[in-house]
């Protein structure tokens, strides 16, 4: 830190992105469900996905040509399994990409894929450093890891940093799986809804959640409380390889989700988006497991393990979960015309696995990603998409 460094306190103005923030001894932790959702849903894999910031940018105008922040981040691995890359921050200033940076240090969170068990190992905060910024009053944005917890411990710059009022642009909710919460992806600029977002000119929250998109109604109150322009919700392939509902379940929670989010936004433009293609779980119903056949090849592969003759008594596949979210979004049309339906292989399909498979045989890469998100911009935010307002 040099003496001419200013700290500015990390007040919620400055936040995008989340939904709270709470204040620790450790530092600001930016969370992506209020507190009471997050004490009525006490499982780890959610409470894990809610706290990494993926969207969560610090966004303010200044003079200033050098930015550091000072973060506590918290890595996660996987006993036995290949680690995974270390959370990028990047800086934009005036739209553009001014610079990338990872921290040295931070926590890391050890699990152990077999047990469940979890073990943190503590360690010292990181500094990331942008310099040499232009001079001039500019708009800066600050994007946290969409991949690693990030506790913000200390912002200083050269000069001030002022909030930035809403300019006007509609703010874009989002939820959904693994995918929405941008796995694979190497940036979180990166990832297929902030580029969407980005091209589309609106102000993404991000409410993708990996593991963890299961029609929670917590999280439905949560989007019903919560402020926002166009709404989409990507549903399916958790409930699928995480087998937890019949088609009976599965009908009734999805009408509920949506009953519960139109409480909160009754003209809203809302977008249903079924799972894009993932040959595992077309016809195969779930749950998911790891592929024992990958072990030791340097990337870990998954496998649906369910029996397909079950699937007339009421498991889910992709294809029923598919044929069953057009069927909901046809009906509610009728009393909702604000309600839409995108089939996900619109954006990521049978061709695109030919040409673009996907590595894990479940998450996109980080060019499938920037595929996905081009086409949502195009076939939701484009002229007659269900978010576009026109």
């Amino acid at each position: 830190m040099t003496s001419s460094m200013l700290t500015i306190p990390l007040t919620d103005d400055l936040v995008r992105g989340a939904v709270e923030l709470e204040r620790t001894e450790r530092g600001v932790q930016p969370h992506r469900l209020p507190a009471w959702a997050r004490r009525q849903l006490p499982d780890p894999q959610l409470l894990m996905a809610e706290a990494q910031p993926a969207g969560v940018r610090l966004v303010a105008r200044t003079r200033a040509t050098r930015i550091e922040l000072d973060t506590r981040p918290t890595r996660v691995t996987y006993v036995g399994l290949p680690g995974r890359p270390d959370g990028v921050y990047e800086l934009l200033v005036d739209g553009d990409l001014a610079g990338r940076a990872t921290v040295v240090g931070g926590d890391v969170l050890a699990i152990d894929p077999a047990t469940g068990a979890r073990v943190v190992h503590p360690g010292e905060p990181g500094t990331v450093t942008f310099a040499e910024l232009p001079d001039g009053e500019k708009t800066v944005e600050l994007w946290l890891p969409h991949n690693e917890l990030a506790t913000l411990v200390e912002l200083r710059a050269d000069a001030p940093l002022e909030p930035v009022p809403a300019d006007g642009r509609p703010v874009w909710m989002h939820h959904g799986s693994s995918i929405s919460h941008g796995s694979n992806a190497l940036t979180p600029t990166g990832t297929w809804p902030a580029l969407a977002a980005r091209g589309a000119g609106v102000d993404l929250l991000n409410l993708g959640f990996g593991g963890s998109a299961l029609l929670d109604p917590q999280i439905a109150r949560t989007m019903r409380d919560t402020p926002a322009d166009l709404i989409s919700v990507k549903i399916g392939i958790n409930i699928v390889n995480g087998d937890t509902m019949r088609l009976r379940t599965f009908t009734a929670a999805v009408h509920g989700f949506l009953d519960t989010v139109r409480d909160g936004h009754p003209d809203t433009p809302l977008l249903v988006v079924s799972p894009i293609l993932c040959p595992i779980h077309e016809d195969t119903p779930g749950p998911g497991a790891f592929d024992p056949s990958s072990f030791g090849s340097g990337t870990i592969r998954f496998m649906a393990t369910g029996d397909p003759a079950e699937v007339p008594a009421g498991r889910l596949t992709l294809t029923v979960v598919r044929d069953e979210l057009r069927r909901i979004v046809a009906q509610r049309r009728q009393d909702d015309p604000r309600v839409a339906y995108l089939d996900g292989r619109e954006l990521y399909g049978a061709d695109d696995e030919t040409t673009h498979p996907l590595p894990d045989a479940l998450h996109p890469d980080a060019a499938t990603h920037r595929i996905i998100g081009e086409r949502f911009e195009r076939l939701a935010f484009g002229p007659g998409g269900a978010l576009s307002g026109r």
